[in-house]
């Protein structure tokens, strides 16, 4: 689950930006209270995970025994859980695209619990859907690579999705390690790799033999379930990359860059079990700093902000829901605005006001929340610096919101079934709603 062309620093860095920006801390406590009331659709929703299955279309087509089966695992899925262990890819850490996970495969039915995510071009929102995949060449949703994928698959780690198993985090996350002819401290989890090889073969049918691990785009090689590596590859299944990495959260941990109470709880739960509760979570826009560069940071957001002004200090904030000069009575203001449209400098006061229109400090903050989906997250910085009820002035900050809305009609294409692609046989019918340059490093 790692970047596989960089270093462990630049995973390192990677991971710390999806722990920042991919699962606020208020979809988790959304999704969590949904789940435990029972609600697991409603859980789903407050996740960004659409539900693209029916389980009355399931339990007529398959029998109420996969029905329940289905259901079961359904109730006890932690949607945020899931999209926080999801695969991602460099250099944003967003979600790898057109990927299908299995979750869990449902013997001798053949029918597996698939995690899909939207091909790069319809990425808006970072949505993951849930559905159903059988076998058949119609695989589930409309989507480019229905088949789930080999290497990304979860249906044999559960604890990265499943609230029943998530405990086994810690003895399953690894603890690092090197290889021979690899770069140290690369982050692989050779301690695990001996039991995860044995639970693949079983889990394939196989007695016995060896699994080809995957380290980079060139590099493979054979581990059996005795820990016995070998430089060649062989004709066996691909270790998960699950199984192959150590768990990000551990290496952030060790390296001092996270904090254990701003995991997920589940995780934080399983690999550091002592930690006392934190209390109260701030909401996510509070730890963003809207202040422009040259103005003192605000106390708390929405604060008035100073401005070094022709030789005073001069407040900038929010009144009757837009930014304003404090300290500048508004004939002066109108004035100074005239003089600016005529070619003249205007007040550093009103020139920190039109910098935090068009670009404020908090841009590249409001550039990834809204990368990651997190719309809400953005609007609220937003509105944090400007107020309710500005209005944008064109620059870099309204160019990065036209274009995520944009984006989200693309997405809406997808997500109607315009991309073309084969109607699913537990499909139940409904149309939700789901642009961005392809990345092209993978983790």
């Amino acid at each position: 689950m790692h970047s596989l062309d960089a270093n462990g620093e630049s995973r390192r860095t990677l991971w710390l930006r999806v722990r920042e920006f991919a699962v606020p801390r208020s979809m988790i406590e959304s999704a969590t209270a949904r789940r435990h009331a029972g609600d697991w659709a409603g859980a789903c929703a407050a996740a960004r995970v659409d539900v693209d299955l029916d389980l009355r279309a399931v339990a007529r087509a398959g029998g109420a025994t996969l029905s329940a089966r289905i259901r079961a695992d359904l109730r006890h899925l932690a949607p945020d859980l899931l999209r926080w262990h999801m695969p991602r890819i460099a250099p944003d850490g967003l979600l790898r695209p057109g990927l299908t996970v299995s979750l869990a495969r449902y013997d001798p039915d053949g029918v597996h619990l698939v995690a899909r995510t939207p091909p790069a071009w319809a990425d808006a929102g970072q949505r993951i859907s849930l559905a159903l995949w059988d076998g058949s060449a119609r695989g589930g949703v409309p989507h480019p690579h229905p088949h789930p994928d080999q290497r990304f698959r979860l249906d044999l780690h559960r604890h990265l999705w499943d609230a029943r198993r998530s405990g086994e985090l810690r003895s399953r996350a690894g603890r690092g390690g090197t290889l021979s002819g690899a770069p140290p401290g690369s982050g692989y989890a050779v301690d695990r790799w001996a039991a995860e090889a044995a639970l693949l073969l079983h889990a394939e049918g196989l007695p016995g033999g060896a699994v080809t691990v995957r380290l980079g785009a060139r590099h493979r090689v054979a581990v059996d379930p005795h820990g016995v590596v070998s430089g060649a590859p062989v004709r066996g299944p691909v270790l998960p990359d699950a199984a192959t990495w150590v768990l990000p959260d551990v290496e952030l941990l060790r390296a001092g860059l996270l904090d254990a109470d701003r995991l997920h709880p589940l995780v934080t739960a399983a690999l550091v079990p002592d930690t006392p509760p934190t209390g109260a979570v701030p909401p996510d826009v509070a730890r963003l700093d809207p202040a422009r560069p040259g103005a003192s940071r605000p106390s708390q957001p929405g604060a008035p902000r100073v401005v070094a002004c022709r030789g005073e200090r001069h407040r900038i904030g929010l009144v009757a829901g837009v930014l304003v000069a404090l300290d500048h009575d508004p004939a002066e203001v109108r004035r100074e605005e005239l003089l600016a449209a005529l070619g003249g400098t205007p007040l550093p006061c009103l020139q920190a006001i039109d910098e935090a229109h068009r670009r404020p400090e908090c841009l590249p903050d409001v550039r990834a929340l809204l990368d990651h989906g997190d719309a809400a997250g953005a609007l609220a910085v937003v509105e944090a610096l400007l107020g309710p009820d500005a209005v944008l002035r064109h620059g870099a900050l309204r160019d990065e919101l036209e274009t995520a809305a944009q984006r989200q009609v693309a997405h809406g294409l997808y997500r109607a079934g315009l991309a073309g692609g084969p109607r699913p046989k537990y499909h139940d019918g409904r149309r939700g709603s789901r642009s961005r340059r392809h990345r092209t490093s993978s983790r």
